[in-house]
């Protein structure tokens, strides 16, 4: 499948995908080509450097595009109660289970489901996960009877899971299964001057949300912006008032002071607008 750059360029605007770096164009490329098959993707990447965007590229740019998508972060889902969000659970079938519930992976048959943090997936839940991918099947809690699921799953981590695997905590054959086709998102630090561009974005926004004059960087603030390094990514970009940000500023002092206060107690810098 040939992919322009202008294909790119396109998607990117329909999907709020902000940026001209390689590494991220060659995310979108890869993404775009595995959206019309029925693989399974494996997202790898920091903690918020985007990569649900790239889930939702490839399902509404595929043959399930008008199934339900539902994305679903594993870490975030106790252990006693992942196995009845994702495959349901029968009524009685444990403490509080009063009625009979339908997991996810039963209400997006014929769409595609999104596990975010696979890596925090209980070994348990991993092995009802593998059934599914190989089979197509699945079995509630609590119940003896098989069910059938048409599911595609793109999953994401944050994590080597290869060092899981080597660790006893992720099972082998569900790695490769998941890892068909790799798309690795990269952090801000990777991606040059797409953080000035991203910056400039979530500026605009703030500006209309709260009707206030947009932030305005000079030079010097340039420069700063590209030298940080970001460790929350995107996420962080986006809260440019955070302290964690804010205060690498004071290390340069040739920024433009109507733009960088310094907001007493504590010597923190935030954003002014």
């Amino acid at each position: 499948m040939a992919i322009s750059e202008a294909d790119i360029q396109s998607v990117k605007q329909r999907f709020g995908v902000i940026g001209n770096s390689p590494l991220l164009n060659n995310a979108v490329r890869v993404a775009m080509q595995v959206a019309p098959t029925d693989m399974s993707v494996l997202i790898t990447g920091e903690s918020g450097s985007g990569k649900e965007s790239f889930s939702k590229i490839i399902h509404h740019l595929s043959s399930r595009k008008h199934g339900q998508f539902i994305a679903i972060n594993c870490g975030s889902i106790p252990e006693g109660t992942i196995d009845s969000e994702l495959f349901g659970h029968e009524k009685g079938s444990f403490t509080g289970a009063h009625e009979s519930r339908k997991g996810y992976f039963e209400v997006t048959n014929g769409g595609t489901i999104f596990l975010d943090e696979i890596g925090e997936m209980p070994l348990g839940t991993q092995a009802r996960l593998l059934r599914v991918l190989e089979n197509g099947e699945f079995i509630k809690v609590g119940s003896s009877k098989v069910q059938k699921t048409d599911v595609r799953v793109v999953a994401a981590t944050n994590v080597n899971l290869l060092v899981k695997v080597e660790q006893g905590k992720f099972r082998e054959d569900l790695y490769y299964r998941l890892s068909t086709v790799p798309i690795y998102v990269p952090p801000l630090r990777e991606r040059g001057k797409d953080v000035e561009l991203l910056f400039r974005k979530f500026a605009t926004d703030f500006a209309e949300k709260y009707k206030v004059k947009p932030i305005s960087l000079t030079e010097d603030a340039k420069s700063v912006l590209l030298k940080y390094r970001f460790p929350g990514n995107i996420r962080q970009l986006k809260k440019p008032g955070r302290t964690d940000f804010c205060f690498i500023i004071r290390q340069y002092r040739n920024y433009q002071r109507s733009t960088w206060t310094l907001h007493p107690p504590g010597n923190k810098f935030t954003c002014a607008v």
